[in-house]
């Protein structure tokens, strides 16, 4: 049989071209605007003919014929901490109807759109679902959790599944058991400082930590989350984000959680490359598709449409 041809849109790193790769799909275009990002989904993807550009200018006819369309356009414009950059995230949440624009020309089988939850609360969202109900497709919108996929992440996100049928499908997703932040971090790896080192509110939520879960823990280093306590490391770690968020402790001393921890976090191979520098790779990795959700979604969805 042959396999499924997927293309992917806002490919960033490549988490939604990985787990259409486990499902079985041949991955056969992909495109972001970020040569960077670029550089990594081709490094790690050689047989994908790659494209750099702004996908709201692009020509569709010059695509490849495909039946699975994959597409994570930006996510910032959604969030709910927006700050004062109103222009920029409107153009951001723009992006979503380059989807709308490459589904029109094509008309897939089958389309998955991921994205931040609040995508949903866009106000623009109605139109951009009718704009897909009148191409023809049924939508059928649910908020996954990647922790219940088996990777030791909590991490909530939109999936938006659309399918050339005359009602919604339901697709039948396995549930795993959580794995814990421990199965991931290395204590015996890394640059570690003195926790009494860092400024007094780090101090204190590494007491607070130590006083709940005892020596070892992980606790968000800046901004809110977990509150002031962190949490233990049998329960699976908190949303890995853009910047590097998560501290480890290990008595009176701690550090960041490493590019590989945070790759094994998302679910990633361990031999899938990332560029060299530590911010630049995790600026990726928060921004990408869980790959095994991606995979769960995808096989559901060969098995139901």
């Amino acid at each position: 049989m042959t396999a499924p041809r997927a293309i992917d849109l806002f490919a960033g790193a490549g988490g939604f071209s990985t787990g259409a790769k486990m499902a079985g799909c041949d991955v056969v275009w992909a495109a972001n605007h970020w040569p960077a990002a670029v550089q990594v989904h081709a490094n790690n993807h050689p047989d994908t003919l790659h494209v750099c550009q702004d996908l709201q200018q692009a020509d569709w006819t010059r695509v490849p014929a495909h039946d699975i369309l994959l597409a994570s356009p930006a996510c910032q414009g959604h969030s709910p901490a927006r700050g004062k950059e109103r222009a920029h995230h409107d153009a951001m949440r723009s992006t979503a109807w380059a989807v709308v624009d490459a589904v029109e020309c094509h008309r897939p089988q089958v389309f998955a759109v991921e994205n931040v939850k609040e995508f949903t609360r866009w106000v623009l969202y109605e139109a951009w679902c009718a704009a897909m109900h009148a191409l023809g497709y049924a939508l059928a919108p649910m908020v996954l959790d990647s922790a219940d996929h088996g990777v030791a992440q909590h991490r909530l996100r939109l999936f938006i599944v659309g399918t050339r049928t005359k009602h919604p499908i339901e697709l039948k997703l396995p549930r795993r058991p959580h794995s814990p932040a421990s199965s991931v971090i290395d204590f015996g790896a890394g640059e570690w400082t003195l926790v009494n080192d860092k400024v007094p509110a780090t101090r204190a939520r590494a007491c607070h930590g130590r006083a709940r879960f005892g020596e070892r823990f992980v606790m968000p280093y800046y901004g809110g989350g977990s509150g002031l306590t962190g949490r233990c490391l049998s329960r699976p770690i908190g949303t890995i984000t853009t910047k590097s968020r998560w501290g480890v402790v290990d008595g009176d001393r701690m550090r960041m959680a490493s590019v590989a921890e945070n790759r094994a976090f998302m679910g990633f191979p361990d031999d899938y490359q990332l560029p060299d520098g530590v911010a630049e790779a995790n600026f990726m990795l928060g921004n990408a598709v869980v790959p095994i959700v991606a995979c769960d979604v995808i096989t559901a969805l060969k098995e139901t449409a």
